[in-house]
């Protein structure tokens, strides 16, 4: 008989919990259960008997196929091998493996940056936005190295509880922030040059640091494992900045592939150029809406 201690987390508002319960294999009996509601989650904790262990029996979390969300399961034994698995709606259930290096958890938080940044419409909206502002490679490397610092920072300090600040409002200024941008694309077409026009990168930084909080927002609802914290950061982390260039690329082939189409002549750079000249404006406008809309749903949210 081994026995296992439990702890299972998932929101909750108030009172009420998101209807998702772990199913243990029939050879397991569970006791010494205790709940309790805190931090916008249901916390439940218990322990588990189970004869001859879990080595390849299959846990599934119930519930789970009707939801659209994730599950991270993490399992460690006495010998501090650990298996963390991440579990979908269609795929709510996994075989637990007798050993389990720490490749399967960089894997795991590694996609989870990617979907992450790929799913976080605000974020890409931003750095869509910055492709319109700045101009020349140069300067557009130096401005994404400057948003990639200033995230990681902050999702650091956030991550390991040097920096707190409450969820709702850093949500809202991110969306401000894309609204900035937008009207700095404006000014930029209109001759009139602003501080996001002559140093992007500046502006780029202070406003990944907001971006960064945001993130930390998101691996918090994740969660992180307590022996590997540094690790599971680092491959989020890294996640998060390849699915930010794989964007970046997708959005220059379109470029590309319109200058083609339109039959826009010049070096590949001016005709990138020419192209956005002529849709900077309506783009403006459109990341500039729909960030407006996202600021007001977000500060609405603050009431209720």
């Amino acid at each position: 008989m081994v026995t296992y201690d439990l702890l299972w987390k998932v929101p909750a508002k108030g009172d009420r919990r998101l209807g998702l319960y772990v199913r243990l294999p029939g050879h397991c009996r569970s006791s010494e259960t205790t709940s309790s509601f805190a931090g916008g989650a249901y916390i439940e904790r218990w322990r588990t008997a189970c004869d001859g262990g879990l080595k390849d029996a299959t846990i599934a979390i119930n519930g789970l196929e009707t939801t659209r969300t994730d599950v991270l399961a993490r399992v460690e034994d006495s010998n501090g091998h650990t298996q963390t698995v991440r579990l979908t709606p269609s795929q709510p259930e996994f075989k637990v493996m007798g050993t389990a290096g720490p490749a399967t958890l960089v894997r795991t938080y590694f996609k989870l940056g990617v979907e992450h940044i790929l799913l976080g419409f605000d974020h890409l909206l931003f750095v869509l936005a910055l492709l319109f502002l700045v101009e020349g490679w140069r300067r557009l490397v130096a401005t994404i190295t400057a948003f990639t610092t200033a995230h990681s920072l902050t999702l650091a300090a956030a991550t390991f509880g040097w920096v707190k600040v409450p969820q709702a409002p850093v949500e809202a200024v991110i969306a401000l922030s894309i609204m900035f941008v937008a009207v700095e694309i404006l000014h930029r077409y209109q001759e009139r040059t602003g501080i996001a026009t002559r140093k992007p990168w500046i502006v780029a930084f202070v406003f990944g640091l907001l971006h960064g909080l945001g993130f930390a927002g998101a691996l918090r609802e994740i969660g992180l494992p307590d022996d590997a914290i540094s690790l599971a950061l680092a491959f989020f982390n890294v996640g998060v900045e390849a699915g930010q260039l794989l964007f970046v690329a997708a959005v220059f082939l379109l470029f590309w592939l319109i200058t083609q189409l339109m039959g826009i002549r010049g070096t590949t750079a001016e005709r990138s150029a020419s192209l956005g000249r002529a849709i900077a404006r309506p783009a403006s406008y459109m990341i500039g809406t729909l960030a407006a809309f996202w600021l007001i749903q977000r500060t609405y949210g603050f009431f209720v």
